[in-house]
């Protein structure tokens, strides 16, 4: 396994402080408003495919130049340590970003209660109008809405409303700032978690499973049309053999005819296959820990994980020069 990953002295206080004395920023704030755009872009999709497919990625080059970073590194440093500086800013109370909550989420939830053998993650699955900004399918289906520092609440309600229809369980993860007024919005049955200031997540209410809560007609409006069929032919629904234009429709028809329930546990058991991320544990494994939540919501071919890691491992200075 190649030796990926920050060297020690790349923390938090560290890289700051660094920053100050070479006059790139005089607090926190101006962090904010000059350079954490660049830095949160960092771990945008469009950066590991580019790597993943070109073993290289100009947009990284880029956005280390404009975030500054770059300067507080040794050119033989690698790229990881650069992802893993740019993660530890990041991770300050005030300079959260959602990336920062999903990667909390996969290490604490699935990397670390579940596993990429028992259950599955889904960012940004859509539900109608919304995107759920996290999925996680193991014994059942549940469902993660991130509410950061820098979010408001304002569409909260009419989210949680329609997660409700597809999830079994609904969790929403906010910032301390936002946690009472979490409460005052959303149901009952929903879970409310908080990432505190020392990254931790603490589960203040837990979410009440309830599958027959759930919509056939949402479920299926979520999922695509090949796991409608199978999850039909799976509870002994015979398909009638129609034209492909038509086969949409009459999936609908059958499909909204199941039990709630049933169609709950049927659709967890076909998206843990369908959606399944264990081909990518030894991708993972071999990441800076900082980059593995965006290498798991990345459909990345099997050819192009061996770009990925070599990117990751090269030097900045080689980085640098990536056009």
């Amino acid at each position: 396994m190649l030796r990926v990953g920050a060297p020690k002295w790349v923390r938090i206080g560290w890289t700051e402080q660094r920053m100050k004395d070479k006059g790139r920023v005089s607090n926190m704030s101006d962090l904010a408003t000059e350079q954490l755009a660049a830095i949160s872009r960092l771990f945008s999709s469009s950066i590991v495919k580019e790597m993943g497919k070109r073993g290289r990625s100009p947009l990284f080059a880029r956005l280390a130049r404009q975030s500054r970073l770059s300067d507080l590194l040794s050119p033989s440093a690698c790229v990881s340590a650069l992802f893993d500086a740019a993660f530890a800013l990041l991770r300050r109370e005030g300079n959260r970003h959602e990336y920062i909550y999903k990667a909390a989420l996969t290490h604490k939830i699935l990397l670390g209660i579940h596993s990429l053998q028992t259950a599955s993650m889904m960012n940004e699955f859509r539900v109608g109008e919304c995107k759920a900004d996290v999925a996680i399918l193991n014994g059942t289906a549940t469902v993660y809405e991130i509410k950061s520092e820098r979010d408001s609440l304002s569409r909260l309600e009419r989210q949680v409303a329609a997660y409700s229809t597809v999830f079994a369980k609904v969790y929403v993860i906010a910032a301390e700032g936002h946690v009472q007024a979490v409460a005052k919005v959303v149901p009952d049955f929903v879970g409310i978690m908080q990432l505190n200031r020392r990254y931790r997540i603490s589960t203040l209410r837990e979410a009440v499973d309830q599958p027959e809560r759930t919509s056939p007609s949402a479920i299926f409006d979520s999922i695509r049309t090949a796991e409608a069929r199978m999850i039909l032919s799976s509870l002994g629904v015979t398909i009638p053999d129609v034209p492909n234009t038509r086969l949409h429709s009459v999936l609908r028809e059958e499909f909204v005819k199941l039990d709630r329930a049933q169609a709950h546990a049927q659709m967890v058991r076909v998206l843990k296959r369908t959606r399944n991320l264990l081909p990518l544990s030894t991708l993972v494994n071999q990441l800076p820990r900082s980059l593995q939540t965006a290498a798991l919501s990345v459909p990345l071919r099997k050819a192009d994980h061996e770009r990925l890691v070599a990117a990751v491992n090269s030097s900045l200075q080689d980085a640098m020069g990536w056009a």
